[in-house]
This record gives structure tokens, C-alpha cells and sequence, in this order.
């Protein structure tokens, strides 16, 4: 058996050399299929979430809803190479949550520049948000009422006024 050297230059070629001709011409045959269907297997990959106070843009806009997506080990281990993490370790949340928010208000292209001018209470509730649905998988939190001691859960991802 003789061993070939796979390159992305010949890597098509290779592929056509070595496909049955019956393949080649029932794939010739068929019309373009549509892309394949996603399925779903019950796993939440987006998180929706409410500002406690919002990012303010350029033009004074202020942006409460928001979302994010789960990390993946790409995105953790990413900020580990970013020069100013290496500057300075407090950057690393800033890196990270700037590649895990995929939208806040009307605003999807969120970088390293919109989390750095985001309130510090804004920031602090993104950090514990990524926590939960990372490392929890949701974005409840078990919570006790000061008044009369009984114990019931909240959404953190924000909601109405009231609301839980």
C-alpha cells in the first residue's frame, strides 16, 4: 500500500481519484439539495438578558437586551494570548465577554471597545451571567426573601418589573 502526502492544495483531486465513478454520477445527476437540517437536541446555545443599566452609544442610545451565546474552549483559551490580557489580567473578562455577547440593543457587532465603556455594574452582571450559563447551564438563581424568609428562584436574565 503506498502512503500519499495530503496538502490542502490536492486535497479535491485526491477526493476525485478516489471516489467510486458510480458516486460521481449519481452526484451529477442529483440537483443542488438544500443544506442539511439543524436538529435540535434540546440544548440551549443563546442566552437572552436585560441590562441593569444599559450600555449608552455614541449617539446617547441606551441598550438593555441583549444576548449571549455559550463559550466555547476557543473562547476561554483565545483571551490567553491577547496582549492586553498579558498587560493586564483584569482585561481577560473584557476579551471574553466581548466575544461570547453576540447582541445588545440593536448592536451585533459587540467588541472589546463597547465592554470597556459598559457601566461597571453592567459588567459585573455579564461576568456572573456567563457564569451561570457556562458552568450551570441556566440563568436562575435561588434567592430568599428578606421580609419573610421563604425561598423561591428569579430569572437574572431580566424581565418586566416584577417579574420572576
Amino acid at each position: 500500500m503506498r502512503r500519499r502526502t495530503v496538502t490542502a492544495g490536492n486535497l479535491e483531486e485526491l477526493l476525485q481519484v478516489t471516489e467510486p465513478a458510480q458516486a460521481s454520477e449519481q452526484a451529477a445527476a442529483r440537483p443542488a439539495a438544500a443544506p442539511p437540517r439543524r436538529e435540535d437536541h434540546g440544548l440551549r446555545t443563546e442566552f437572552e438578558f436585560e441590562l441593569p443599566r444599559g450600555y449608552v452609544d455614541e449617539a446617547g442610545t441606551v441598550h438593555r437586551h441583549g444576548s449571549m451565546r455559550l463559550a466555547t474552549a476557543r473562547d476561554e483559551l483565545r483571551p490567553q494570548i491577547d496582549l492586553r490580557v498579558k498587560e493586564n489580567p483584569a482585561y481577560l473578562s473584557v476579551v471574553l465577554l466581548s466575544q461570547v455577547i453576540t447582541r445588545i440593543g440593536s448592536i451585533s457587532d459587540v467588541h472589546a471597545g463597547i465592554v470597556e465603556r459598559m457601566y461597571a455594574t453592567d459588567v459585573a452582571f455579564l461576568q456572573d451571567f456567563y457564569r451561570r450559563v457556562n458552568s450551570e447551564g441556566h440563568t436562575r438563581a435561588a434567592v430568599t426573601c428578606p421580609h419573610c424568609e421563604g425561598g423561591f428562584e428569579v430569572d437574572l436574565s431580566g424581565g418586566r418589573l416584577g417579574e420572576s
